[in-house]
């Protein structure tokens, strides 16, 4: 049965769809079995996966509220060499159509039941905020990922997130875990990045993986190419850094 890894932060712009894109693709590379769930009404996750988000027959929305199932909705033909289950706008009204169904927080987990033993990972890319959608990614997830920027607001917003999802956890799902915090964006000649670094490793110990992403100008270009960064260039520091994150992924156990 497959490992379901949320990849979540409240704060937009710390790489979020950036990891999931890549540790996907990463993950695929070592022949582990993987399907992202782009849950984001951006689409970023989709677009960056090499599908044309303002083309495809099914997303999340159908997933969630017309509950066709996940099967007919997984697109299997990507450029991470992953599948995928695409995210655009119609899943802003997948949002506001779930307060309005029974147990809504328990769709995602249920429409993804039929197909957890297809797959070895599913990522699921959340929105960056705290709503319907982001809630039953929670629900359905075995553990959170949280990427983060090196800078004061965001390790002033992270303790913040993680009482959400013990808060979430203790509503919805008792049995999520933090998967791990990963330092993205990362510059280790700026001072600033290197204290905040030390700060997080203080504060949350092991849970903070020793992969770190650096600021890469390749991990920047990749999605306008429709591409993970290790297929535009495999040989760029971005690259290799989800490779390693992958690595460690597969090397540790889920921390509480």
């Amino acid at each position: 049965m497959a490992k379901v890894i949320s990849i979540a932060n409240q704060k937009g712009g710390v790489g979020k769809t950036t990891t999931a894109v890549n540790v996907a693709a990463s993950m695929a590379a070592t022949k582990r079995r993987v399907l992202l769930i782009d849950l984001d009404p951006q689409g970023n996750a989709t677009m960056g996966s090499g599908v044309d988000k303002y083309n495809v027959e099914n997303t999340c929305y159908e997933l969630l509220i017309e509950e066709v199932p996940a099967k007919e909705v997984i697109i299997k033909n990507t450029s991470g060499k992953y599948h995928l289950i695409a995210g655009n706008s119609d899943v802003t009204a997948a949002e506001i159509k779930l307060m309005e169904v029974f147990a809504r927080e328990l769709r995602l987990r249920n429409a993804l039941a039929s197909v957890q033993d297809d797959y070895d990972y599913i990522f699921i890319d959340c929105p960056p905020s705290l709503n319907q959608l982001t809630v039953n990614a929670m629900a359905a997830s075995d553990s959170v990922l949280v990427p983060m920027q090196c800078e004061y607001y965001a390790l002033e917003g992270i303790t913040t997130l993680m009482d959400t999802i013990e808060k979430l956890a203790s509503v919805v799902n008792p049995n999520l875990k933090i998967e791990g915090v990963l330092r993205t964006m990362y510059d280790p000649r700026n001072r600033l990045s290197n204290d905040v670094s030390e700060q997080l490793k203080r504060h949350f110990g092991d849970q903070v993986y020793r992969t770190v992403i650096p600021r890469n100008v390749r991990l920047a270009e990749a999605p306008s190419f429709g591409s993970p960064a290790m297929y535009y260039d495999k040989s760029s520091t971005g690259a290799k850094a989800y490779l390693a994150l992958a690595g460690e992924i597969l090397r540790r156990k889920t921390i509480k």
